[in-house]
């Protein structure tokens, strides 16, 4: 499986919702679609060019052979690039007029490049993706690319300390989280009941599930001021930072090995990741030790709402092959092709229809991801959600390793989100 590097982590997004069972169309940019120029009957022709990040960019030639021998008359040039790279990379292009003809776009990077997108044409079917993937693509009411791939987050716990701490059902509510973090401390032998990130870049993103499963929203319904301050993102905020005041989190738990590492040796069996983590702990424990653990959708309050990540393919409106583009983004999200790329690189299928394989489906620990990606949300697509998010990073360091009451935290990043806007 493929995982995303803390560079990648951080552009693809932690990242639940404003519950998104709303938000399934019939087409996707319903209200984009019908001015986009339709995409031209036939087959994909002439050279696509296309920038793809990371360990994608480089397994994706193999899978695009089967694109360029169904249209023979078509070539895919794919440019690797690396993810600590890719966001200036992008800027670069854009500002030169040099942008591919396809890209790969981390969810939370819409917002800052949707003006060079190329509006998703009509032909393009939405009805089967998960609606809070659908989301990520939309950019002020237009809707621009498709999911490629997704992912969330959900709860890891190792379900044979928890017996041991006699408790036997996974935790459903923020209360049941707690008291199997406390078990797990108290009776099971570990240091400290969960991981959760401790004041480093990416925090609050780290907090947004437990914000919107309180009813927190992060900007008004029309997306014209942040409403960062609100007794929901405060309540669960206190929450949050609950757990390192009460010593059930350390302020110095640190992802990467020593989270799987602390996981394994049971010091920390809990936390809160991706799908590629099940891989990594599999391996890391050895022959088991995926019997000795479990995962769970994340606990609920109002809602049960984790954060969608992946990474979404887009056109650009400088393409010189726009019709055979969006030919090629169309046959990436047959869910017979995302089921290819999932078993050659573990990213998880952004068409809901796909998860009813077998590979999936009847797998305990992912096809629980498949049910969280039915109740997601992610950051605004604005072009000022970046230095917003880096505001409120630092306002996390200052509540978890400083004491700073969450309501004051909070107030002071609504004074500096006032002061940053909303980019309209």
């Amino acid at each position: 499986m493929i995982r995303p590097n803390a560079t990648k982590a951080a552009a693809i997004g932690l990242a639940a919702a404003l519950l998104m069972t709303g938000c399934g169309r019939d087409s996707a940019g319903s209200s984009a679609a019908s001015s986009a120029k339709p995409i031209a009957s036939g087959q994909a022709s002439g050279t696509i060019t296309l920038w793809a990040q990371g360990s994608e960019g480089e397994a994706l030639p193999a899978l695009l052979k089967e694109f360029e021998a169904e249209n023979p008359g078509v070539k895919v040039n794919v440019t690797a690039i690396p993810w600590d790279a890719a966001l200036s990379k992008y800027k670069t292009a854009i500002a030169g007029g040099t942008t591919p003809d396809v890209a790969q776009m981390g969810t939370t990077w819409m917002g800052d490049f949707a003006s060079s997108f190329d509006a998703t044409p009509k032909e393009i079917d939405a009805s089967d993706f998960f609606p809070g993937s659908v989301k990520s693509t939309e950019v002020e009411g237009t809707t621009y690319g498709v999911p490629w791939y997704v992912d969330t987050r959900v709860v890891y716990y190792r379900s044979d300390l928890a017996e041991k701490a006699g408790i036997t059902k996974a935790p459903e509510t923020w209360d049941d989280f707690k008291a199997l973090a406390k078990g797990l401390q108290e009776k099971a032998g570990a240091k400290y009941g969960v991981q959760l990130p401790a004041g480093v870049a990416g925090s609050y993103l780290d907090t947004l599930p437990f914000q919107w499963s309180n009813g927190a929203k992060l900007m008004n319904d029309d997306g014209t001021k942040w409403t960062l301050d609100t007794p929901e993102a405060a309540e669960a905020l206190k929450y949050y930072s609950s757990f390192f005041a009460d010593g059930l989190a350390s302020k110095a738990v640190s992802t990467g090995t020593t989270a799987e590492a602390s996981f394994v040796d049971g010091s920390a069996p809990m936390m809160i990741s991706g799908p590629w983590h099940v891989g990594l702990l599999n391996k890391a424990g050895g022959a088991g030790f995926e019997d000795k653990y479990k995962v769970a959708p994340m606990p609920t309050e109002k809602t049960s709402t984790s954060f969608v990540g992946g990474s979404n393919m887009v056109v650009f409106k400088k393409s010189k092959n726009r019709d055979a583009s969006w030919k090629l983004l169309q046959w990436l999200s047959k869910p017979e092709v995302q089921l290819k790329w999932y078993k050659a690189t573990g990213d998880l299928p952004s068409q809901q229809s796909a998860w009813k394989d077998q590979s999936l489906a009847s797998d305990s620990k992912l096809s629980v991801f498949g049910d969280q990606l039915k109740t997601t949300n992610n950051p605004p697509a604005v072009s000022t959600w970046t230095q917003v998010a880096a505001a409120a990073d630092s306002e996390i360091e200052q509540i978890v390793k400083a004491g700073k009451d969450p309501a004051e935290a909070l107030k002071s990043l609504q004074q500096a989100a006032d002061s940053i806007g909303t980019g309209k």
